[in-house]
Parts: C-alpha cells; sequence; structure tokens
C-alpha cells in the first residue's frame, strides 16, 4: 500500500476537520482500491489514528469526529463480501479438466489466462473456440515451457490470440484465469494431459470480488511488463 497516498488523502480531508459527502470520495476509492492487499486495512487504520493523535490538542471534539467518520468510510468498504460461487476440484480424473472447459465454453466477454504450461488439446481448443466466438482472450505463459514438445502457444498465436511469455531465466508459475471478471479459477493445476491423467492435483473456483479484482490487477501487472 502507498501510505504517502494514503497520508496526502487523509490530511486533504483535515483542511476542515470534517468529511463532507463529496470528500469521503477520495478515501473510499482509496481503500477500495487496496482493501485486497493483506493487512493494508489496518494499516490505514493505524495511520488515520497516528495522524489524529498528532492533531487531537487542536480541537479534540472535531479531531475525534474526523476519526470517526475515516473508520465509517473504511467499514463501509471492508464489509465481508457476500457468499458466491465456491468450488473445488481435484485431479487425477476428468473433474479439473471439465470445468476449466466448460468455463471456457461459458465465457462471454472476457478470459485472463495465466498459466505455466498449456498441452491439453481438449482445453486448447476450447480457448481458440472461445476467441473465434469473440471473447476477449489474453494469455501468459512462461517462455520456457512454451518451447516444449507439445506446448499450444504457438497454435494460439497463428489463430490469433494474444499471447505473451515471460522472457528471464525464472519461471512465470501462475495457474489461474479470470473468466468474464467475475469468476476465479486458480490452484496447482497445470493444463496438461498429465495433470488430469497421473497428477495430484487441484482447482478452486471462486466469485469473490474482492479476489477476482486482485488477480485481474496481478494479471494487468504482469501483462503491461510483458510487452
Amino acid at each position: 500500500m502507498d501510505t504517502r497516498a494514503l497520508d496526502k488523502i487523509l490530511l486533504q480531508t483535515l483542511d476542515d476537520v470534517r468529511l463532507s459527502r463529496t470528500e469521503k470520495k477520495g478515501p473510499k476509492a482509496f481503500f477500495t482500491e487496496v482493501q485486497s492487499e493483506p493487512g493494508a486495512m489496518a494499516q490505514a487504520r493505524a495511520r488515520a489514528f497516528v495522524i489524529a493523535q498528532e492533531r487531537v490538542e487542536a480541537d479534540p471534539v472535531l479531531i475525534v469526529r474526523w476519526l470517526e467518520d475515516v473508520v465509517k468510510v473504511m467499514a463501509s468498504t471492508d464489509a465481508p463480501a457476500a457468499a458466491g460461487l465456491a468450488e473445488a476440484w481435484f485431479s487425477p480424473g476428468e473433474g479439473c479438466r471439465n470445468r476449466i472447459a466448460g468455463l471456457l465454453g461459458s465465457a462471454r466477454k472476457s478470459v485472463d489466462l495465466c498459466v505455466f504450461t498449456i498441452t491439453d488439446d481438449h482445453l486448447s481448443e476450447a480457448v481458440v473456440a472461445a476467441h473465434k466466438r469473440g471473447v476477449k482472450m489474453r494469455i501468459i505463459s512462461d517462455n520456457d515451457k512454451s518451447e516444449d514438445r507439445g506446448s499450444d502457444v504457438s497454435a494460439f498465436e497463428r489463430a490469433g490470440v494474444p499471447v505473451r511469455v515471460d522472457r528471464t531465466d525464472n519461471h512465470m508459475h501462475h495457474k489461474y484465469a479470470v473468466f468474464d471478471a467475475k469468476t476465479l479459477l486458480t490452484g496447482s493445476y497445470n493444463w496438461t494431459r498429465s495433470a488430469f491423467r497421473y497428477n495430484e492435483e487441484n482447482i478452486v473456483v471462486l466469485q469473490d470480488e474482492r479476489l477476482v479484482k486482485r488477480f485481474e490487477r496481478e494479471f494487468q501487472k504482469l501483462w503491461d511488463a510483458l510487452a
């Protein structure tokens, strides 16, 4: 979390020691943005109390009211998200593979796919099919694995699917996807034939707005870095 940005936002609201409806927009947007970062909201509360302590002697009543308003704004963005879809699938077996194919088949607007290695033709065909019906596909994979025998990364590129790979000696080892900006798939499962035939693997499928946004931000950051 950018504490300097937080301090600037909080200090701006201290000019008149009150949080009007308009002034609440800045802190609320900031808290909404960082709420999925581990410990961010606790850190933000602590910083607000420090600022209040530094200024409480000037006008204790108004400073306490300001602090109450800040905490209320935090609470309005820090409330637990409503329970949504939550599934777990395991391999070996067809469960993980079929669930991934189903999500690709039901995607309507976008799929952001970030997977270490992709060699399962059944899933690769579902990726290309989604692209052909107009779904905005973006794929990030590992450069070393993209050159492995059986890798379908080149096939995606030939089909016109936007693909980016890392260009380092290290590995892009993620295995996750976000469907239509609302459904997250993550876990240990690589998109390979060995994964469903032999390996002990898992995927989790969730519709949790905070987690989806966190993974989407990370995907975008990596996508931009690999441009």
